[in-house]
């Protein structure tokens, strides 16, 4: 049987470690959000967070805020 390997991100290049999508790739979203299911703006400090920090890897890449912000607002 497969064993589960989180989709994390690789540093210093935010790509997921497993799937090598940009990170949070669908399936880190998908962990994520199940995760902070009953704290959404836990969720959203939490990525706003991360945001921060792969801006200092990632200098001029956009739009980081689409891909670490945008996805997990609510509806």
């Amino acid at each position: 049987m497969p064993r589960y390997r989180p989709h994390v991100a690789a540093r210093p290049s935010w790509r997921c470690r497993v799937c090598g999508a940009a990170w949070p790739c669908s399936p880190a979203r998908l962990a994520l959000l199940g995760e902070y299911r009953e704290n959404r703006t836990g969720l959203l400090v939490y990525l706003a967070t991360l945001l921060d920090e792969a801006t200092g890897d990632l200098p001029g890449v956009d739009p980081l805020t689409d891909r670490f912000l945008t996805w997990a607002r609510t509806r």
